[in-house]
Parts: structure tokens; sequence; C-alpha cells
């Protein structure tokens, strides 16, 4: 069962919420999945989505790069969730660690996948710590960059009807790093 650990609501009426459990079993509108640029989803966040989803999943991932190429950090992929308890699924091509311009590269992600909601008119999403795992970013800086570019979308587009996003993170580690950036960033 996923848990709210910190919530806070912007003027707008928008809600960020840090989340313990699993992405897989989020009901808001959509997921993103931690993805690489091809779209080959085996292990990780994307193997977790894709085993409970369905085939399905990785079937589309795979029509849309023949179609689009691949994926860019800026600019996500989208498919049906499959058996999914949400819509659709937002692929977000996170950066690896040491490639160089990370802080640019993993905001990029962040911000195009709520950009990708909003062209999708979905008012809510869950996302999970994008690039800590295989990709490498340290858990607490990529919390850093990832709440820091959830703050400046909610601030820039306090009309969209995205209202609900929730940051889902799987393990105490990385929770526990979150919730630390999230006081640093959201005290009074």
């Amino acid at each position: 069962m996923n848990t709210v650990q910190a919530e806070i609501t912007f003027p707008s009426g928008q809600t960020l919420q840090l989340v313990e459990g699993d992405i897989t079993l989020e009901t808001t509108d959509a997921i993103v999945n931690a993805a690489n640029k091809v779209l080959q989803h085996g292990a990780g966040v994307a193997g977790a989505i894709v085993r409970r989803g369905g085939a399905i999943i990785q079937k589309e991932s795979d029509r849309w790069v023949r179609l689009h190429g691949p994926v860019t950090h800026a600019v996500p992929a989208w498919t049906p969730a499959g058996a999914l308890p949400c819509r659709f699924v937002i692929h977000a091509v996170g950066p690896a660690w040491g490639d160089g311009g990370e802080d640019a590269k993993l905001a990029a992600a962040v911000t195009g996948s709520l950009n990708v909601a909003e062209s999708l008119s979905l008012s809510s999403l869950a996302l999970p710590a994008i690039s800590t795992g295989v990709f490498g970013f340290p858990t607490k800086h990529a919390a850093t960059v990832i709440l820091q570019a959830l703050k400046d979308y909610f601030s820039a587009h306090p009309e969209s009807r995205l209202n609900q996003v929730r940051l889902v993170l799987f393990d105490a580690p990385t929770l526990a790093d979150f919730l630390h950036v999230w006081h640093d960033h959201f005290a009074a």
C-alpha cells in the first residue's frame, strides 16, 4: 500500500506529495517510467512496469521508437498502461551520472513529463526517482533537482489541469534522502 509521507499544496491549489510505495500500484492518470532512450524496459522501474502492466507496454514502446526515433530528455514518449491501474505510462529518459549536464537533463526529463501529462489533459501523475537507479545519479542530488523542477513548473503553470503530482519512492534510503531535501525546500 502506498503511503503519503509529506505533502504540500501550492497557492494555485496544486498538490505535491512524497509517497512511499510501488509506482506500479498508483491510480493516478499516468505514471512516469525511468526509461532509456530506446525504451527497452528490462530492469529497475521500467522492468517492474512491464512485468505488472504486460507486454503491450514494450510493444507500444517499440512502436514509438520506430515512428519517432530515440527518446530525448526533454520530450518523453508515452504509451497506454496495459494492465496497470493508471491510463498512461510516460517514458522519461533521465541522464546517466557522469555524462555531463546531468542537472539540466534531469530537470528537462521532469518538466518534459509534466508537459506530456498536460498535453494529454491529465489531472494526476506519479513519478519515480528518475536516474537514481542504474543511471547512478546520487539520490540527494537528484531529489534537489527533481523537487526544484516541480516547484518551478507549478510556479510557472498555476492554471495547469495537472493538480496532483506524487513522487513515489520504493525503498527506505531513497525515501529518507528525498524527505531530507523536501524539508530543505518546503520548510516554513
